[in-house]
């Protein structure tokens, strides 16, 4: 990813450099514009949503923190002793890692990693599972999981159900199943003058990835749900 399209790592290394009051603004298909303070993508450990701290705890043996960012994550497994491996695909935001030192960090997309090497958790956070997409993609998205996890190992995942945005005053679902599923939008991020490409990011409820887990060869244990529709689950293969 080249710096120009990479608001997300530009932001963190500003951030890194002083510019405290940093902004990522976040376009979506479904909602208003959001904006992220880039603050929130270095919190510690005690900042951090109740699912994301169960998920950190639970985490053992090699990890793999797949969308590592600014190397939140990581950075708390690492000072707990843990082994982790921050892969992350943004130029910028390895450099930030790497100044926050950040021990291991793999700067490649999760789909090119190399499978000789086995992980015993893999850890994706923030609805890390979003970078399979859509739906239509959960067969390539498990069997690189599967491919990467060394024997009885399993993934930590939280993701989040957008019915919530669909419902009517009455409980009703407003949505029209001739459509594409409901928890595949369009993103866009900007930074300052700096414009990402748009992506396709996948929500999905825990009865859904349920069944594609199934479909896939892995059992899911949903551990928690959060405070607003989300949750976070383990998955291992059957």
């Amino acid at each position: 990813m080249k710096t120009e399209a990479d608001p997300l790592g530009s932001a963190c290394r500003d951030y890194l450099a002083g510019e405290k009051n940093a902004e990522i603004i976040v376009e979506s298909n479904l909602v208003e514009d959001d904006v992220i303070p880039v603050e929130y993508l270095f919190r510690s450990f005690n900042q951090m949503p109740e699912l994301e701290k169960m998920a950190l705890t639970l985490s053992t043996g090699r990890i793999l923190d797949v969308g590592a960012g600014a190397g939140t994550h990581a950075l708390h497994l690492q000072q707990s002793n843990k082994q982790v491996y921050a892969n992350e695909i943004s130029a910028a935001a390895c450099e930030v890692m790497r100044q926050r030192d950040v021990k291991n960090i793999l700067q490649q997309d999760f789909y090119t990693l190399p499978e000789d090497i086995k992980y015993d958790t893999i850890l994706m956070l923030m609805n890390g599972i979003g970078i399979a997409q859509e739906t239509a993609n959960l067969k390539k998205f498990f069997a690189k999981v599967k491919a990467l996890l060394a024997p009885n190992g399993c993934l930590l995942v939280d993701s989040s159900d957008l019915r919530y945005l669909f419902e009517e005053d009455d409980g009703s679902l407003l949505i029209n199943l001739n459509e594409d599923y409901y928890g595949e939008i369009h993103y866009r991020m900007k930074y300052k003058d700096i414009q990402g490409n748009s992506f396709k990011w996948l929500f999905i409820d825990d009865a859904l990835l349920k069944y594609y887990a199934a479909q896939n060869g892995f059992m899911m244990e949903k551990i928690a749900d959060g405070h607003h529709y989300d949750y976070l689950c383990k998955l291992t293969v059957k």
